[in-house]
């Protein structure tokens, strides 16, 4: 598979961020836009109630699971939006690093956020994606 996803460094901004600045796909790719992936087993039951890092842990399972089926991989992905619920940067942090880890040196851009409520009872994490591939 070639290369789909170039990820742009914006030097003028700080390093900070833990991920590039901006991403892009080549004309001829095809854009996979994924469901907010959630932290769901297979039976619909919530994993690790109470558990931000489970819970971010299971919704890049999940994530992939959809890459898959979509044709793409996790290297295809193109931005992320990860939201939390918690008021708590602390918490955001925690199911971050488990992003970030997840996506190694293919750092994504992505936004992370702090939400009231989620969809699914007990919920704490849900991670949004775009990603783009060659056919």
């Amino acid at each position: 598979m070639s290369k789909t996803v170039t990820l742009i460094r914006a030097s003028s901004l700080s390093d900070a961020a833990e991920y590039a600045y901006a991403a892009t796909a080549p004309a001829d790719a095809r854009l996979i836009f994924l469901a907010g992936s959630c932290p769901l087993a297979a039976d619909g039951s919530t994993v690790g109630v109470g558990d931000y890092a489970a819970q971010a842990a299971s919704c890049i399972e999940n994530m992939r699971g959809a890459l898959v089926a979509a044709g793409a991989g996790i290297e295809n992905v193109i931005s992320t939006r990860v939201l939390v619920a918690s008021s708590s940067q602390a918490d955001l942090v925690t199911a971050w690093e488990v992003v970030r880890d997840a996506f190694g040196d293919h750092d994504v851009p992505s936004t992370l956020m702090g939400v009231t409520v989620l969809g699914y009872d007990d919920q704490l994490v849900e991670i949004e994606a775009v990603a783009a591939v060659r056919d």
